[in-house]
């Protein structure tokens, strides 16, 4: 109950906080959940899986609505690992663990089927990324200004730099990822596009993100797994 789930015959090493921002992508949703509850249960993980759902007709913010989801996971626990999750992607090795890197934000879908399982462009942060709550403070979260474009994983790589940091990827071979079909009604939410930002990141970085959301949570509801 309560949507979180702790190893009944062991301790977890680690807690895991999986975040996932939709609208209007049910379908998907359902499969990914299916799917995943029992992977991350192989894996003998303490976790909860928080869903953001962005309501009304207005464009879609995909970043806006995560770094959402991370304020009100880190709320209930003293997450080690926020997993940033497409709703699209489900992973197909269960040899990909769902936790954090110790010192940089790990990029886990470095190798989509749909990109042939190589990276789309050598700073692709999309599809599904685990940092800790201390990398993703440290960067000042996401952007909360990229409204449809799929624009923010380039800033999100930025901003890793900005930082002092640096990304570090899943290998190949374990971090494999199937996209589930969609069509073009979905297509504006995809976020593994590049489109051509209009954004300076450098200027803008430290001003946007964690520390000017706002936002208005109209509900919170605790399912059980």
């Amino acid at each position: 109950s309560g949507g979180r789930y702790r190893p009944p015959h062991c301790l977890a090493c680690y807690k895991s906080a999986i975040l996932v921002a939709y609208r209007n992508q049910e379908k998907y949703l359902h499969h990914l959940l299916y799917y995943i509850h029992p992977f991350l249960q192989r894996q003998q993980l303490s976790y909860s899986i928080y869903l953001i759902q962005q309501v009304g007709s207005g464009t879609f913010n995909r970043a806006k609505l995560l770094n959402v989801g991370v304020r009100e996971a880190l709320k209930d626990e003293d997450w080690d690992c926020l997993l940033l999750h497409d709703v699209h992607l489900v992973p197909e090795n269960e040899y990909n663990l769902h936790v954090c890197d110790e010192y940089y934000p790990k990029h886990m879908a470095s190798a989509m089927d749909k990109f042939q399982y190589t990276l789309p462009y050598k700073s692709f942060f999309g599809g599904v990324s685990a940092l800790t709550p201390e990398h993703y403070m440290k960067m000042n979260g996401f952007p909360n200004t990229y409204w449809g474009s799929g624009g923010e994983n380039d800033d999100i790589a930025t901003r890793i730099q900005l930082a002092g940091m640096k990304i570090v990827r899943t290998s190949p071979h374990l971090g494999r990822y199937k996209v589930m079909d969609y069509n073009e009604e979905t297509e504006t939410q995809e976020p593994w596009r590049r489109p051509t930002s209009r954004h300076n990141t450098r200027k803008t970085w430290k001003d946007d993100g964690m520390n000017s959301l706002e936002s208005k949570l109209l509900s919170r509801t605790e399912h059980p797994l």
